[in-house]
């Protein structure tokens, strides 16, 4: 097999569609993308009718340098434009809200504020499969989303655990507080220990970007800031490994 054509298998395997005539086929076709990638700077007639066709199908479109492009293309003849395709539709808010009530459970969300690693937010929702989460919610923007990376890392629990998109995460928070949903935020300088923090009732765990931590508004909108123990020399831990701390106390307190 010639390398071209391995690389183009190898592109299929990891949900990248190349090109123009593939990702406008995939539109028409109604296939589940999760994002799209323009180059910056093209303003031709058949991009700008992606772009459209994107954003009325609801898909995130995003420009980038042609050297980002160059980075993520394994055929090497992207033509301007990358799609990453989702390896399942999108749940809803509601939809997750419902699977605890079916259950006669009260509700166990993760909300992940800005997770960008593919494999943070794969091992998050391993996690929550296996804690007995309802549901894990990210953002359009600035997050990874249902890519074959992230099904690959989650050890098939994207099949398993509903996952939400939404517009704005302070406008999730403030809902979900609506509905009768305490929203906990994880921060180094949380004023709730985490032994202190009542799970046991309807909660969202917030959990930040692996760089920054939660955002200022998510922050501002949550109920309770708490606090992981650090007793070694760091102060901080793994985003996926602060979400299965929490995850699992709530799960302590629940079965307790």
């Amino acid at each position: 097999m010639d390398e071209k054509r391995r690389d183009g298998l190898t592109a299929e395997a990891d949900g990248i569609i190349e090109g123009r005539n593939a990702v406008i086929e995939a539109l028409r076709a109604g296939t589940a993308v999760d994002k799209i990638y323009l180059q910056r700077g093209e303003t031709d007639r058949t991009l700008g009718h992606i772009a459209s066709k994107a954003r009325a199908a609801g898909v995130v479109v995003v420009e980038a340098d042609r050297r980002k492009l160059d980075a993520m293309s394994r055929t090497h003849a992207h033509q301007g434009v990358i799609a990453l395709a989702a390896v399942r539709e999108y749940a809803g808010v509601e939809d997750i809200l419902r699977a605890a009530a079916e259950k006669g459970e009260p509700p166990l969300i993760v909300v992940c504020d800005e997770i960008s690693d593919p494999q943070n937010l794969g091992a998050i929702i391993r996690t929550a499969e296996c804690a007995g989460a309802h549901g894990v919610v990210i953002p359009k923007r600035r997050s990874a989303g249902l890519t074959a990376i992230v099904a690959k890392t989650s050890a098939g629990a994207v099949a398993h655990v509903p996952v939400a998109r939404v517009p704005n995460i302070p406008s999730l928070l403030k809902n979900l507080k609506k509905q009768g949903v305490w929203v906990f935020g994880t921060a180094a300088d949380g004023t709730t220990a985490l032994y202190d923090a009542d799970l046991k009732g309807p909660a969202a765990i917030v959990i930040g970007s692996e760089g920054a931590g939660m955002t200022r508004l998510a922050s501002e909108n949550c109920d309770f800031l708490v606090s992981i123990p650090m007793r070694g020399k760091l102060s901080s831990l793994n985003a996926s490994a602060a979400a299965a701390i929490l995850l699992y106390e709530a799960v302590r307190q629940r079965i307790g």
